[in-house]
């Protein structure tokens, strides 16, 4: 999974060049939205059926998650660099540790918000002195951490229902109603594309980007979510800055440069400190939830 979103900043970076930004997101979603309808139809028969409330929780994960996460994401790659969005990515343990406590799962020690505050300074080294003279960097920065965030909230929000349905039924649901949503958004871009002019290349790299870095890895993300929890799931995040790092360095060409380098070390010493040095969260008593 690691591997796969690191190598994912890339890609999406090259096909945007031919591909307009909302088709490509419209064509990978759909595309994953229907490879799990089919895999929901195959293997999810003995799943407990959903309820009302369900429903409404899943519809919600669809449209924060899905619709929200992906037009931020997007939008805010193609506007700054791959290795920027991979390092504002780096902080998503943090916020989903502190979303966690806020929705009762843990309580935060005081060293997990120096953590936070560590995390939030190399983001301030990678990208923050450089927004300062491109508003155009500024703007792709500010969209790739709204797009971090509603993954964070994504994440934690799936929690209960995860506790009663399989990951296939909660990601392929919430998948295909984000991705209705979004492809209803996408109607006129997707009329007014050239498709004639996309090559053979980035048309199989859409295809990749969602079989691979929708499908097979939201799967991924959200049986760890089920099995080990979101705090800790989030945790193996921290190594995809670095995969996305040294994949736009050999591929794009974007150089890493010591300040940017010292930055991701900044990013993950935060993480490290906020996830190891405390040791995990202390849960929140029955009392209290």
């Amino acid at each position: 999974m690691v591997g796969i979103w690191g190598a994912n900043f890339s890609v999406i970076k090259f096909v945007l060049r031919e591909f307009p930004q909302i088709s490509f997101n419209a064509l990978r979603l759909a595309l994953a939205a229907a490879v799990f309808l089919v895999a929901i139809s195959l293997r999810a028969k003995d799943d407990p059926p959903l309820t009302r409330s369900d429903w409404m929780r899943i519809a919600a994960l669809g449209l924060i998650g899905h619709l929200l996460y992906q037009l931020a994401f997007v939008a805010g790659v193609s506007r700054t660099t791959a290795s920027n969005s991979a390092l504002i990515f780096g902080t998503t343990p943090i916020a989903v540790a502190l979303l966690s406590a806020l929705a009762g799962h843990e309580h935060v020690p005081a060293v997990r918000w120096l953590g936070a505050a560590l995390s939030m300074l190399g983001i301030y080294i990678v990208v923050g002195r450089q927004a300062t003279w491109s508003s155009t960097t500024a703007a792709g920065d500010a969209l790739v951490f709204v797009g971090m965030f509603c993954w964070s909230v994504y994440s934690v929000l799936a929690q209960p229902l995860l506790k009663r349905h399989s990951p296939l039924v909660v990601t392929g649901y919430s998948l295909a109603i984000g991705a209705a949503f979004y492809v209803a958004l996408a109607v006129p871009a997707l009329f007014n594309t050239n498709w004639a002019a996309i090559s053979t290349t980035s048309w199989i790299l859409m295809m990749l980007s969602s079989l691979l870095a929708l499908a097979f890895a939201y799967m991924v993300w959200y049986t760890a979510v089920q099995r080990i929890g979101s705090s800790r799931t989030a945790v193996y995040s921290n190594l995809t800055p670095i995969v996305a790092m040294i994949v736009a360095a050999v591929w794009l060409g974007e150089p890493l440069g010591a300040v940017k380098v010292f930055g991701a070390a900044t990013i993950l010493g935060g993480v490290f400190v906020s996830r190891l040095a405390s040791g995990p969260g202390a849960p929140v008593p029955p009392s209290e939830s």
